[in-house]
């Protein structure tokens, strides 16, 4: 009975030592966070009071350095774009005298303004921004956080992640190194660095709220979107802007907000770095972003997928995407890779949502391996596969070759064969909306036109449209009312 009574004394006394101490400790911190407030003969109103004001600097993350230091490498762009206006007809100005230079029915050349952000990443004058803020443009002004005022060219533009490469002559400028978007963790404090607004230099901060987003709202058929979520404030005016961890390395391109009303209500989305990295590169060293592809069409294995196809395919685990089909030619089918099969991971990336492969995919240039791990009739197989360009080889694209999709300028949907046999067609693709400024709108193509060849080359699908490469000098097609109509390119 003593040693029991001694084997609790000393129990009670180890817990009266540890309680004692950990309020020892949580008063020393709330001591620290507490001030005494005097009167001031300034103010004869205040009373002497105790105020809690903050817990210790050292308890929250500095972002100072990061700040005081990416601030100085982030620019405001404006964009100056030249738009058509058609001038209308008034009789009655024109019979008092008003309508001199109003009447004559002609479009009148105006200058339109937008403005957006841009990150100087080389010292000699090189900035990387959105492709929308530039898209357009014919003029470009960028002014540094010093004030200072330059006319930029635009180096090179990628619509399927909304990048763009643009350059100044100047030197000796403050820029930013490229941190790691993949070793970004969830719960990580970064900034965003812009103009909302046209406020230069703001600078917002919150955390990252979720990875490999896709939202389909780059206007591309082939958009390659992963954007890294963020609830730091983003406003019109950040697009292009930086977003940097807290040792003020470049993560990713403010590009995206997600809102009912066009500003900032809970969440931003910016490109990440290791998309962004890559495009910028082959911009500057090839002039064409050097896009490889695996040449798959597929769906990712959710539950939904399960429901709807699971008895058909066989597939009850999630995860993964489904390959619905392989082009005949293309790098997968070369390498064995089989409809039906699910790609698990790519060089050792779990495939655990829709936009991994397509970022992981996109990371490399034609000609280059990546392995693929593939579940095939519940084995595990490992096959690797040398990836090819829009056309199908095995090598990079020169400057000269041509994004036909880039410079129709549309978006475009496959036409079923009910339409098909209704014009008298084998196959073609629709014109489903034009783009001011490209081929389609200079000669004057008109929604719904069905292209059914190019250059004398049959089109069948929108892939096939992607796979060419050379100048257009012919349009050839119908429209729905079965009225045919061929287009020849006069440089």
């Amino acid at each position: 009975m003593k040693k029991i009574f001694e084997i609790v004394g000393v129990v009670l006394l180890s817990a009266a030592v540890a309680a004692f101490i950990t309020t020892k400790i949580v008063r020393n911190s709330i001591e620290n966070a507490i001030v005494t407030v005097s009167p001031s003969s300034q103010d004869p109103l205040s009373n002497t009071e105790t105020r809690f004001v903050s817990f210790s600097a050292k308890d929250y993350p500095d972002l100072t350095y990061a700040a005081e230091n990416a601030v100085k490498a982030v620019v405001n762009i404006e964009a100056i774009s030249e738009v058509s206006i058609q001038r209308g007809f008034d009789p009655f100005l024109e019979f008092f005298g008003f309508g001199q230079g109003y009447g004559n029915g002609q479009p009148e050349k105006r200058e339109q303004r937008s403005g957006g952000s841009g990150v100087i990443i080389s010292k000699d004058g090189y900035i990387v921004t959105n492709n929308h803020v530039v898209d357009g443009a014919t003029k470009l002004r960028v002014k540094l956080s010093d004030d200072r005022t330059f006319d930029a060219r635009i180096i090179g533009r990628d619509p399927t992640t909304d990048v763009a490469l643009i350059k100044i002559d100047a030197d000796q400028l403050p820029c930013l190194v490229f941190g790691s978007s993949d070793e970004l963790r969830l719960g990580e404090w970064v900034l965003a660095i812009g103009s909302p607004f046209d406020l230069r230099s703001t600078i917002t901060a919150g955390i990252v709220s979720a990875k490999a987003r896709q939202l389909d709202v780059i206007p591309s058929e082939f958009r390659i979107e992963s954007f890294i979520q963020t609830d730091a404030a983003v406003n019109p005016g950040n697009s292009g802007g930086a977003l940097v961890n807290s040792r003020g390395e470049l993560v990713g391109i403010n590009t995206v907000i997600k809102s009912s009303t066009g500003s900032y209500i809970g969440y931003s989305f910016a490109v990440p770095e290791s998309i962004v990295r890559k495009v910028v590169y082959d911009l500057k060293e090839y002039g064409v972003v050097q896009r490889a592809l695996l040449g798959i069409t597929y769906r990712y294995v959710d539950q939904d997928f399960i429901d709807q196809m699971g008895k058909e395919t066989g597939i009850d685990q999630v995860g993964g995407v489904y390959v619905a089909s392989v082009v005949e030619g293309g790098a997968a089918s070369e390498s064995g890779v089989r409809k039906g099969d699910v790609i698990t991971a790519i060089d050792g990336v779990k495939i655990t949502s829709p936009t991994i492969l397509s970022e992981q995919i996109g990371k490399h240039r034609p000609n280059e391996k990546v392995s693929l791990e593939i579940r095939r009739s519940n084995s595990i197989k490992n096959i690797v596969v040398t990836l090819r360009n829009k056309a199908g080889k095995a090598e990079l694209l020169s400057k000269d070759d041509v994004d036909v999709v880039e410079v129709l300028g549309g978006r475009f949907q496959e036409v079923d064969s009910k339409t098909c046999k209704k014009l008298d067609i084998r196959s073609g693709i629709q014109v489903v909306s034009v783009k001011e400024g490209g081929l389609l709108a200079k000669a004057r193509v008109r929604e719904g036109f069905i292209i059914t060849h190019i250059n004398d080359r049959a089109v069948s699908s929108v892939v096939d449209l992607s796979r060419m490469t050379d100048k257009i000098k012919s349009i050839d097609g119908v429209y729905p009312s079965g009225k045919s109509a061929s287009f020849v390119i006069v440089e």
